[in-house]
């Protein structure tokens, strides 16, 4: 009987042990699951706020080319060194770039050379969950109005 007894407590003894480290795994993995996720965030929304530094940049480009474009018709009859953009005009016309583009900016124009400072605005996917809501970029350039054109001399 006595060997019987020590056989079941021992049985007992055995079955506490496995039920200390029940649910271990479900911890290890929410762990891992969340690192996962968070580095997904990263990867995805870095990714994409990568893509609009590139398209800020990429419009206020655009847009000094635009308003630069954009000369007093004075300047035109003159001499070629004395081009000087329109202020009115090289506003209007990078504003309306921005507008059709979905994206905000400030003009300035300062005799032949004209500056733009563009923000795009973009939400985060993933890193939203943990309050990182805003991932919108700015950028700025410069364009100046020259006379004819460049060549590029080689291959």
């Amino acid at each position: 009987m006595t060997r019987l007894l020590n056989a079941v407590r021992a049985r007992l003894r055995h079955v506490d042990d496995a039920a200390g480290e029940r649910g271990s795994i479900a911890l290890y993995f929410a762990i891992i699951t969340l690192a996962a996720l968070v580095m997904a965030g990263f990867v995805i929304d870095g990714g994409a706020a990568l893509a609009t530094r590139e398209r800020a940049a990429d419009l206020a480009t655009q847009a000094a080319r635009a308003g630069a474009d954009a000369l007093t018709p004075a300047s035109l009859r003159g001499q070629p060194s004395g081009l000087q953009a329109n202020p009115a005009a090289a506003q209007a016309a990078a504003d309306r770039l921005l507008q059709a583009a979905g994206a905000s900016g400030i003009v300035t124009v300062s005799g032949d050379q004209v500056t733009v400072k563009v923000t795009v605005h973009r939400s985060a996917v993933i890193l939203s969950a943990v309050g990182l809501n805003d991932i919108s970029q700015t950028a700025s350039a410069s364009a100046t109005a020259i006379y004819g054109g460049t060549t590029q001399d080689g291959g």
